[in-house]
């Protein structure tokens, strides 16, 4: 075991985690072990309490408390399959020597958890492309959603990349089938959101409650969202192909504002029922058949600055092989709608 040390936070190491921090200077360490110390305080940052996801700034010292021996051997990590390698170089979208973007495939976690050993951040060492380190990810998508995802290939882009979606200086948008035909065909959504535990043994299950934005301020831990939508075609009073741009990122944002305006998102059984049919004009979102087996919701479309070259970047993604069967059937199109339907409003 070593002693209590004090480490600071170099030139270049700014803007990160504290956990991948503390992973990269002692990998014996685990993540949980991480949190253990967080909780308990023996990790400290400038002398203060701090959190596993407490983001660390250049020149902030870092209380490390008595650790196992380095020499003690690591947890190896699980090599990436030659399909699992595949399937994510078939993902890229667009890259160049800063940037990776994805389409994301549904049902592939953004990151791992309790439960999670296959995901996108896992997965991504196969996207090193002859860079020394895997690249990063600088925002998620929830596992069953779709599209446009970006990793940096270094940690100055990360950063910068972090700071673009902090700043909204990129724009989302979504595509979406929903239960019913909102009303009005376009409008913005501003519930703020808080989160709910789950009822499960280790709080599984936990979503988001929305919040009337009068009340916001008064519950704790509650955050303002917005969101604005567009349908952009609608069947009968049955469903509707929808936009939807997240002005704000909150978790579970777009499926629990839809379910709050009465028109939860087809094949979200957290939000919009699993057990309830959607008989029409909203709510319920089943429909039976293939249609409400899955998730209908991608990213569509992503638009943002470039951190070195200052120029606009914009991706669309292919739908998912579930979502085109859905638009087949529908007979939906993507060139019957503008890429932003929102840009003459706006």
């Amino acid at each position: 075991m070593s002693g209590v040390q004090t480490r600071t936070v170099a030139a270049g190491e700014g803007d990160q985690r504290l956990d991948r921090w503390f992973r990269r200077h002692f990998p014996q360490v685990t993540q949980g072990a991480i949190e253990k110390m967080c909780r308990k305080g023996e990790i400290r940052v400038d002398g203060g309490r701090v959190k596993a996801s407490t983001r660390l700034e250049e020149g902030q010292a870092v209380r490390v408390p008595p650790l196992p021996d380095q020499k003690a051997p690591a947890v190896a990590k699980p090599s990436v399959t030659d399909d699992d390698a595949a399937m994510m170089r078939a993902a890229v979208l667009w890259k160049d020597d800063h940037i990776i973007a994805l389409n994301k495939p549904p049902g592939l976690p953004t990151q791992g958890g309790s439960k999670q050993t296959r995901h996108v951040d896992g997965l991504a060492e196969a996207l090193r492309f002859g860079f020394e380190d895997k690249p990063r990810l600088v925002h998620r998508l929830d596992k069953d959603t779709s599209g446009v995802l970006l990793l940096a290939r270094t940690r100055q882009i990360a950063g910068a990349l972090t700071e673009a979606f902090r700043a909204r200086d990129t724009r989302k948008i979504y595509w979406a089938v929903a239960a019913g035909v909102p009303k009005p065909v376009m409008g913005t959504i501003r519930f703020g959101l808080v989160k709910a535990g789950g009822h499960g043994k280790g709080g599984e299950g936990e979503k988001m409650r929305c919040v009337h934005p009068s009340e916001v301020d008064r519950i704790p831990d509650a955050k303002r969202a917005t969101t604005d939508y567009a349908v952009l075609s609608g069947l009968g009073g049955r469903m509707a192909w929808v936009a939807l741009v997240p002005v704000t990122g909150r978790t579970h944002q777009l499926r629990a504002h839809m379910a709050e305006l009465g028109h939860p998102i087809l094949g979200d059984g957290k939000y919009g029922g699993s057990g309830q049919e959607n008989l029409g004009d909203g709510w319920g979102a089943g429909l039976g058949g293939e249609l409400s087996r899955k998730l209908q919701l991608h990213a569509r479309h992503l638009a943002f600055t470039h951190p070195v070259s200052g120029a606009r970047i914009s991706l669309t993604a292919p739908l998912p092989e579930h979502m085109v069967r859905t638009w087949k059937m529908l007979d939906w199109h993507a060139a019957d709608v503008p890429e932003d339907p929102f840009a003459e409003e706006a």
